[in-house]
């Protein structure tokens, strides 16, 4: 499959929608941005989590007032490399933020999946880390779970300027998540290979997915 794809409907009548998920630094954003290239139309969770705790939104208030003046930058937003440490090693506190940010976002991203179909866009693609435990997979057609191995994810963690000792606990805090997730994929894409490889990948399974929704 090569360029944009043409109007894409499934059997019910509506624009097929593919939920991509999986572990941190595994490709999520990459694969995304390789369907948005084929025509997809993307809804950034992780973005829209950022618009709806920045300041003036009652979320990033609550946020505050939860993980005290640690968590805020100087020019009054989030400082999520802070917020990021104290949550990835307490499981509760990322539980509690979570309760807050989620219900936030939710109704942000059915929007924006609205507003795509509106649009006539061929195809959605909703990027969520907390796609399936959000409840958001059972409103998609597809799930993706994008996984790699274990050095290719610190590589690529290491690559964002993450410190060794910030990724490992990040991936850490997220271990057993593929295999949790696996029972909700429709497919799981591998990206330990190359750019190439994987982005085949993809431009295949999104062909394969268009041609089942038919």
């Amino acid at each position: 499959m090569t360029g944009r794809l043409a109007q894409t409907q499934t059997s019910t009548g509506r624009t097929l929608r593919i939920g991509v998920t999986g572990p941190i630094g595994c490709g999520k954003s990459q694969v995304v941005r390789w369907l948005a290239e084929l025509g997809v139309a993307v809804v950034d969770a992780d973005a829209i989590s950022r618009s709806v705790t920045s300041p003036g939104h009652p979320a990033h208030d609550v946020i505050v007032r939860r993980f005290g003046a640690d968590v805020m930058a100087p020019d009054g937003t989030l400082d999520r490399a802070a917020l990021a440490r104290i949550v990835f090693a307490d499981p509760a506190a990322l539980r509690e933020l979570e309760s807050i940010v989620h219900p936030a976002v939710r109704p942000r991203i059915l929007e924006a999946i609205d507003a795509a179909e509106r649009d006539g866009a061929p195809a959605v693609a909703v990027e969520a880390i907390k796609l399936v435990e959000g409840g958001l997979a059972a409103l998609c057609d597809e799930v993706w779970l994008v996984v790699c191995d274990p050095a290719s994810q610190l590589e690529r963690l290491a690559g964002r300027a993450t410190s060794p000792a910030d990724a490992e606990q990040r991936i850490a805090a997220q271990a057993g998540l593929a295999d949790r997730l696996r029972p909700a994929a429709t497919r799981v894409l591998d990206t330990t290979g190359g750019l190439a490889a994987s982005r085949a990948m993809v431009t295949e399974a999104l062909a394969q997915a268009i041609a089942g929704a038919r």
